[in-house]
């Protein structure tokens, strides 16, 4: 999950709709058009949902043809990847979600109740943040304009029977949530939905960002509320809707690099390829690769590919 994940950010979940399309079953994603790896290998990581599957891939197949050997492992949630000595360490390069990594950071160096850093604004968010990158070193690269936040759905059924358009429709309510497994206490997730929305979540299961067994359980009425993203393309051919985030409690969620900082200051044709990409970048055009990806079931690898060379990135 992304956000302060980005569940996107965090992080997030267990079996992952389209994970495997680009990858081996240990998660990890085989290099494509490499020009024969001359600068040294570059291992990517980063949370195992289809939208950061497809971007994922695009970093791998851009620094592939910028002449490195870059490889990538996908995995459930934020912590994963930011275990002591991976990254940054054994892995280089994470696409990540600003509000995501931020609030991580954070809470990681100043608590769980650590007051908020991340705002509406993601160049602030990242400035605000500056010292815990520093101490981390990590180097945020350029934030894209493509932002992708975390979002709540019900059935269309649901939301009919309760006159619910928003998330404040359901205060006072009861719900079971299915979610990331890291959405317990969070503000932009269980936390906020409680505390912000006054909605009571009886149970959380932990059944993934945006995943086919969160979309199930809903559907089931085994839970009332899902966890999703703004740029979901699926719900509606599902009769799922997003309910709107009417008080505001999901921080910005540009997509953005993050790096290990030792190797941008090592490889600066890197770091401005990942820049070119971000700037390549926004809302409309992520939305609709992900409809690619998770409506037409098309392999991320490709729909990747697609969009660097559309894009005249490689």
């Amino acid at each position: 999950m992304k956000a302060t994940r980005p569940l996107a950010t965090l992080l997030a979940v267990g079996t992952v709709l389209l994970a495997a399309a680009c990858g081996s079953d240990d998660g990890s994603t085989s290099s494509s058009g490499s020009e024969g790896g001359d600068k040294g290998k570059v291992s990517i990581s980063g949370q195992s949902f289809p939208e950061a599957t497809l971007v994922a891939s695009m970093y791998e197949q851009l620094l592939d043809a910028q002449g490195y050997d870059a490889s990538t492992t996908l995995v459930d949630t934020r912590d994963v990847y930011m275990a002591d000595g991976q990254f940054p360490g054994s892995i280089q390069v994470v696409p990540e979600y600003v509000g995501g990594i931020v609030d991580y950071l954070n809470a990681k160096a100043n608590g769980p109740d650590a007051a908020s850093l991340t705002t509406n604004d993601p160049a602030a968010s990242l400035s605000a943040a500056q010292s815990l990158f520093d101490d981390a070193g990590i180097t945020m690269l350029d934030p894209s304009a493509a932002t992708d936040q975390n979002a709540f759905f019900v059935t269309q059924d649901y939301a009919d029977a309760n006159n619910a358009s928003t998330l404040s429709d359901l205060s006072g309510k009861s719900v079971v949530l299915a979610a990331a497994p890291d959405c317990a206490g969070r503000a932009d997730c269980e936390k906020g939905l409680t505390d912000v929305y006054g909605i009571t979540i009886t149970k959380i299961l932990p059944l993934g960002f945006a995943s086919d067994q969160t979309y199930q359980s809903v559907l089931k009425d085994e839970s009332q509320l899902g966890l999703t993203s703004t740029t979901d393309g699926t719900l509606a051919d599902q009769g799922l809707v997003l309910l709107a985030d009417d008080q505001g409690i999901q921080p910005a969620q540009n997509l953005v690099p993050a790096v290990d900082t030792s190797w941008a200051q090592d490889n600066p044709d890197a770091v401005d390829a990942l820049n070119k990409l971000m700037a390549a970048l926004d809302t409309e055009k992520l939305t609709e690769l992900n409809g690619r990806v998770s409506v037409d079931r098309e392999d991320p690898a490709t729909v990747a590919k697609d969009f660097l060379t559309e894009a005249g990135l490689i």
